[in-house]
C-alpha cells in the first residue's frame, strides 16, 4: 500500500512496527495504530499522515472482513441463535431492542445528512475517510496480492483459534458453524475492548454454552487461546523494541 505513494520499506522494519502496534494495543486501545505509523515515520522516512492513512485502509478491510464471518456465523447458526434469544429474552424486551435498532437505523443516517454540529462533521469526516480507504484499495498497483494476504492472514486467524480447539478434550468435535461464530465473538472482544482481557475468555463460554459446551471448559479454551495470543504479541512486541533501534542505528546515524 506504500509503493504507488513512492515508498519501498524494509520486511524487517514493517514486521516490528505491527509487532509493536500490537503491543501498544494491549495496553492502549488503539494506540496501536499511531505507533506504527511513528515507527514507519522515523526508520522509513514515511510521513506520518501517509503511513497512517494507509494502516486506517488496512483497519476497514479487517473490519468487512469481521462483518462477513458475523454474517456467516448468522447464517450457519440462525435456528439456535434465534431459539436461544426467543428463550432468554422476554418478548416486551425484544419489541423495545428491535424497535431500537430500527429507530436508530434512521435517525442516524438523516442526523448525519441534516445537522450542521461540529460531532456530526466529524462523524462525516471520519465516514469519507473510510469511503476513500477502501476505495484507495482499489487504485493500488498490487490489489490481488493485497487481497491475497488479507485472505491468508484472517485464514491463518480462524486456523489458530481452530488448532486451539484441540487443547481440550471437550472442544475438539465442536461443529464448523460453533467454530465461526465463537471465533466472531471473541474478535469482537478483541476489536472493542482492552485486547479482551478478562471479557474474551467470558464471551467465548458465554458462546460455547450456547451450543451445548460445559461452561468451565468454555472458560479454560477462552483462556488458553487469549494466554497464547497475548505471550506471542508480548513476546514479538518486546523483541521488536530492542531490535529496531538496533536494526536501524546506520540510518539513525544519518
Amino acid at each position: 500500500m506504500l509503493e504507488p505513494l513512492g515508498y519501498k520499506t524494509k520486511l524487517a522494519n514493517n514486521f516490528m512496527a505491527v509487532s509493536v502496534a500490537y503491543l501498544m494495543n494491549i495496553f492502549i486501545p488503539k494506540s496501536g495504530e499511531v505507533s506504527r505509523g511513528i515507527i514507519l515515520d522515523k526508520y522509513e522516512g514515511v510521513p506520518f499522515q501517509k503511513g497512517f492513512g494507509t494502516i486506517i485502509s488496512e483497519r476497514v478491510v479487517d473490519l468487512l472482513f469481521l462483518l462477513f464471518f458475523t454474517a456467516l456465523a448468522l447464517v450457519i447458526k440462525f435456528d439456535v441463535l434465534y431459539d436461544y434469544v426467543i428463550e432468554s429474552i422476554p418478548p416486551s424486551l425484544l419489541y423495545i431492542i428491535i424497535f431500537g435498532i430500527v429507530l436508530m437505523g434512521v435517525s442516524i443516517p438523516l442526523y448525519i445528512k441534516f445537522s450542521q454540529s461540529n460531532i456530526n462533521k466529524k462523524i462525516k469526516s471520519f465516514v469519507i475517510g473510510l469511503k476513500e480507504g477502501v476505495f484507495s484499495i482499489l487504485k493500488m498497483k498490487k490489489k490481488g496480492a493485497f487481497l491475497f494476504h488479507t485472505f491468508i492472514i484472517w485464514g491463518l486467524y480462524l486456523l489458530s483459534f481452530y488448532t486451539a480447539l484441540h487443547a481440550l478434550p471437550g472442544t475438539t468435535n465442536i461443529p464448523f458453524g460453533t467454530i465461526i461464530i465463537t471465533f466472531v465473538v471473541g474478535s469482537f472482544t478483541f476489536a472493542f475492548t482492552n485486547s479482551g482481557f478478562g471479557t474474551y475468555p467470558a464471551a467465548v463460554a458465554g458462546i460455547l454454552t450456547v451450543f451445548g459446551v460445559a461452561k468451565t471448559v468454555g472458560v479454560a479454551f477462552g483462556w488458553i487461546v487469549w494466554i497464547s495470543n497475548i505471550s506471542s504479541i508480548v513476546f514479538f512486541g518486546v523483541l521488536s523494541l530492542v531490535i529496531l533501534p538496533i536494526y536501524n542505528r546506520k540510518r539513525l546515524k544519518l
